[in-house]
């Protein structure tokens, strides 16, 4: 029997990630690319073609997740799950300026703390995982590109270990950079960037923290550190320029953005959210955007899907009761020792009695603090999981009708049952109570969908599935106002976000394009409630998200997933960025 060199999926309800609208057709791919497109049952089907049908299912591009962490996991894990499992066949990786090259021996501890503080990856799984067999970001490059694996990884250049690989301790210590200094990471970052690397992050926010509660090296960094390396971009012609600042002072931060985007040439992007304290800030910032735009520079806001949310529960890195020492003193014990030993009365009252700690307070991030009194904006997480719950739903609502102050009730229901059961905790962009204000940051067209981050935050974030989401919440289910287009959530995250970083290949079911592809059972589409698993290396835990509706997933055309089951195929590559 001959081997099929030519694949046709027939009866596709095609969503082609250009924004056209839905239509029936069949598609054709050889080797890796896409070779046509058209009417259904129109191609033909020799004996050398895999037929596949896809009568009543939905089709449409794999996701292009731009935002995702996985710098340390793509260098052990062929499969970088659990984006894999969401439809996912492009990453980007090395945001919010934390990453793992250049790399001098001296400073593998320090970046795997850096790593774990800012981005909650166990230090032991990054210390068993790495290999360090690199320096400079380009070997790192290389190091990736040898491996195979299931997906297409492309990788930015972080700003806290180039300048901790320049500086030494005075990058530690957050010192001002010399004029040596600057043109050494200048050169680094052309360098890096003529190696393949898709641009230059940073980070500029007191959310930010290594494991000992300093803040990050890039945190106060000067303009024109940040300016010189913008002009480097622009000399290698390559690359965009993302930031995660808190703006303490906005026309400043705006002065210096607007600098590098209209020096370069080169696309500028910063993360955007909704915040409690200042609700008004986010629209400030866009019109920023917009007035930079329409003098003609390449200014962007990444956005994301839902909240910026932590899951609490007793196995996850944080929870209410986490900050309080005598739940601390706790936290190194066996799942089920703990869970015995909390359900002791004895202990409860010690619990219940107790403050946050100072101690455990000032290590935390700012927004993450909330968590110590905010039972207002805390919910009980079902199954499946619902990232828009309305107030009423909230662990101080349910308390007061129950005649329980939130803290008793909040303490019983993480006990019960197996121990299992998790909170939601909405950190940013829910000040209104409900996702409006995410339904219109996505709207803007001056803004790109991200902040997924995959591979990260594994003790307190589950966003991975945020692809997953974007169709079952927006494009389906969405009940507390209006969801989205189908045709829009799609091209949201396939072309829009691979033509934003130069990956015109992909991101397209179109003749030429990359046939990386979904085949979707849109109405059986469910995200499970969140899990606890040990399978990173040393045993390292992380939360993950499963779900139900992929029929399969392609990647150059050879199907990486199907039914939910790896395939074994490894047909990802390292992408190189070339414009």
């Amino acid at each position: 029997m001959e081997t099929p060199t030519r694949t046709v999926i027939q009866n596709a309800y095609l969503v082609d990630g250009s924004g056209s609208p839905a239509m029936h057709a069949d598609i054709a791919f050889e080797g890796d690319f896409i070779t046509e497109v058209a009417a259904p049952q129109s191609l033909p089907t020799p004996s050398t073609t895999r037929v596949i049908d896809a009568d009543g299912r939905l089709v449409t591009p794999g996701w292009v997740d731009i935002h995702t962490h996985y710098d340390a996991q793509a260098t052990w894990d062929p499969w970088l799950t659990p984006s894999s499992w969401h439809g996912v066949t492009s990453v980007v990786m090395g945001n919010c300026g934390v990453g793992f090259a250049p790399a001098s021996s001296d400073r593998h501890d320090w970046l795997i703390a850096l790593m774990e503080g800012v981005e909650d990856i166990p230090g032991i799984t990054l210390s068993e995982g790495l290999k360090w067999n690199w320096e400079s970001f380009p070997e790192y490059l290389d190091a990736l590109e040898a491996m195979p694996r299931t997906l297409n990884i492309g990788a930015q250049l972080a700003h806290h270990p180039l300048r901790v690989y320049v500086m030494g301790d005075r990058g530690l210590k957050r010192e001002n950079a010399t004029g040596d200094d600057i043109e050494a990471m200048a050169r680094l970052t052309q360098e890096a960037l003529e190696a393949g690397a898709f641009g230059f992050t940073t980070s500029r926010t007191d959310q930010h923290k290594t494991l000992a509660g300093d803040l990050v090296p890039g945190r106060y960094a000067e303009e024109e550190e940040l300016l010189a390396i913008g002009r480097a971009m622009g000399k290698a012609g390559r690359g965009t320029f993302g930031m995660l600042s808190d703006f303490e002072d906005e026309a400043a931060e705006f002065r210096w953005l607007r600098e590098v985007a209209k020096s370069t040439k080169r696309p500028v992007w910063f993360l955007l959210t909704d915040r409690a304290y200042d609700p008004q800030r986010w629209r400030r910032l866009m019109d920023g955007v917009h007035q930079a735009r329409a003098e003609g520079l390449s200014l962007a806001a990444q956005v994301a899907g839902r909240t910026v949310g932590l899951i609490l529960g007793l196995t996850t890195s944080l929870n209410p009761f986490a900050l309080r020492e005598s739940f601390a003193a706790l936290a190194g014990l066996p799942p089920a020792e703990q869970l015995a030993r909390l359900r002791d009365p004895e202990t409860r009252r010690k619990i219940l009695s107790e403050e946050a700690s100072k101690r455990l307070l000032d290590v935390l991030p700012p927004l993450s603090r909330q968590i110590a009194t905010r039972w207002d904006n805390m919910f009980e997480l079902g199954d499946p999981p619902d990232y828009e719950p309305p107030r009423e739903r909230s662990i101080a609502a349910l308390a007061a009708k129950a005649g329980q102050d939130p803290a008793s009730y909040c303490y019983d229901f993480l006990i019960g049952a197996d121990g299992g059961r998790m909170l939601y905790f909405p950190v940013t962009n829910y000040v209104t109570g409900d996702l409006s204000v995410v339904r219109e940051m996505n709207m803007d067209k001056a803004t790109v969908l991200g902040l997924s981050d995959g591979g990260a935050h594994c003790g307190v974030i589950c966003d991975a599935s945020t692809p997953s989401f974007m169709l079952t919440h927006w494009a389906r289910d969405r009940k507390r106002g209006d969801g989205l287009p189908l045709e829009f959530v799609v091209k949201r995250q396939t072309s829009e976000t691979a033509d934003f970083f130069g990956l015109s290949d992909r991101g397209r079911l179109a003749p030429g394009a990359m046939a990386d592809v979904n085949i979707i059972n849109f109405d059986a589409l469910r995200l499970y409630h969140p899990e606890m698993i040990y399978d990173l290396p040393a045993g390292g835990r992380r939360l993950v998200q499963r779900v139900d509706g992929y029929d399969m997933t392609l990647v150059a055309g050879k199907p990486i997933r199907e039914a939910g089951h790896d395939t074994g195929a490894l047909p990802g590559k390292l992408l190189r960025a070339t414009s």
